[in-house]
Formats: structure tokens, sequence, C-alpha cells
């Protein structure tokens, strides 16, 4: 939704007026403000409504912090594997 109501605002632009309106908003008080306006709503939204939803982020959030540590482990094993195999090592477990 964010980024759809940045691209309605931007869209009618022309580009050499892009830096004049971006730029007020990347300084870290606009950021900061930004971010804490999204924590107020999220909070609105989910946690003051006695909502489950908030357990479901944590869980589906978890998973993809762990598949996002995981995985340079999981390519070099593939790389291994392939190597193993292109070397006629017959691509079998250690």
């Amino acid at each position: 939704m964010a980024l759809r109501t940045f691209y309605n605002e931007i869209k009618g632009m022309k580009v050499r007026e892009l830096p004049g309106y971006l730029k007020p908003r990347l300084t870290w008080d606009y950021i900061k403000k930004s971010a804490d306006q999204a924590v107020d709503r999220y909070i609105e939204k989910y946690i003051e409504t006695s909502s489950v939803e908030p357990l479901f982020h944590v869980c589906i959030g978890g998973m993809i912090f762990s598949y996002l540590v995981a995985l340079p482990h999981e390519r070099r094993h593939l790389e291994h594997q392939q190597a193993a195999a292109a070397a006629g090592g017959g691509g079998g477990h250690h």
C-alpha cells in the first residue's frame, strides 16, 4: 500500500522535480516519524483488538529469518554436491 501511495504521488512529476520531493522524506527525523506512525497503526490494528495475527506474524517472520540464515550453508552444500557429482564422486553424501 505504501508503495502504491508513493507511486501515485510521483507519477505525475517530472524527473527534475523528484529530488526536491524525495530529499525531505529521506531525513532521519522523517524516517523515525514514519516508523513511529507505522508502529502506532500496527498496535491499533492488531494489538489493541486482541487479534491472534501478531502471533502469526512472529511465526512467519521467524521462519523467513531462519531460512535466510540457513541459505548460505545450504547453497555451499549444494555446490559441494554438484562438484562431487561432476568429479565422478557419485554425488552421494559424505
